[in-house]
């Protein structure tokens, strides 16, 4: 029996069951066998004695015979050894990086602008002096109408609408009108901060937004091309 290390319990436990079924099969035909370990104590070692050979000792080249009417048995063998087992280095693995279509690129840029765009104006209603002038019919410089609140709404739908038309035009159709609405966004936003007294607060807001629409209009500029057919498969970007 040939073991890798004895001091790990399992081996350890093997071994010396291994030994103790060698031993019971010695005592059936009368003839004990002795398995030594490592770790052989007295009590193992005395089982070597009824397989010495009773000769009497000669010259040191005479061989040694054992006595007539004994038999010959074959003993287990264990060896043990201190060297690290061997192990099955596993095989390294990487994240799979899946390519973004550039529609759902740009759908999800002019989401994110949405977002940007509505918290800036809901946290400007905590400036002192907003929601005082919203109560007495101004914002801004501009008295409360109907046509005012409109042309927000009218505003605002133009990214809203741009997540939805970057998913469903054509390629050709979607390059071009995120190239044109994007660039017309860059400096509508920009506006935004013009006379206003927070600078951090509104500069960070229209700094965050034109580097969207900068993305934006980078992911329309570098639209992939195929050549001799349809599709978003090509990395060749377009001029």
């Amino acid at each position: 029996l040939i073991v890798p290390d004895t001091r790990q319990p399992f081996f350890a436990e093997m071994a010396h069951a291994v030994e103790q079924a060698a031993a019971e099969r010695g005592k059936m035909d009368k003839h004990p066998p002795s398995l030594g370990t490592a770790e052989a104590s007295g009590t193992d070692r005395k089982n070597e004695t009824p397989l010495l050979p009773s000769a009497e000792a000669g010259p040191a080249s005479t061989p040694r015979c054992p006595p007539p009417g004994s038999a010959i048995v074959d003993l287990p063998i264990l060896i043990t050894t201190t060297e690290p087992m061997m192990r099955t280095r596993r095989p390294t693995t990487t994240l799979d990086d899946q390519r973004i279509p550039v529609r759902a690129k740009l759908a999800a840029a002019w989401t994110s602008f949405v977002f940007l765009y509505a918290y800036v104006d809901i946290l400007a209603f905590f400036k002192p002096g907003v929601v005082d002038g919203i109560l007495v019919g101004v914002i801004w410089e501009f008295d409360v109408s109907q046509t005012l609140l409109t042309l927000f709404l009218a505003l605002m739908a133009i990214p809203v609408l741009m997540a939805a038309l970057s998913m469903t035009l054509p390629a050709r159709a979607n390059r071009i009108t995120n190239l044109v609405v994007a660039s017309v966004q860059v400096p509508f936003a920009a506006f935004n901060a013009v006379g206003e007294s927070w600078t951090y607060f509104y500069g960070l807001g229209v700094a965050l937004e034109v580097i969207i629409l900068a993305l934006i209009l980078r992911y329309a500029w570098t639209w992939p091309r195929t050549v001799g057919g349809h599709g978003d498969h090509d990395h060749q970007p377009g001029p």
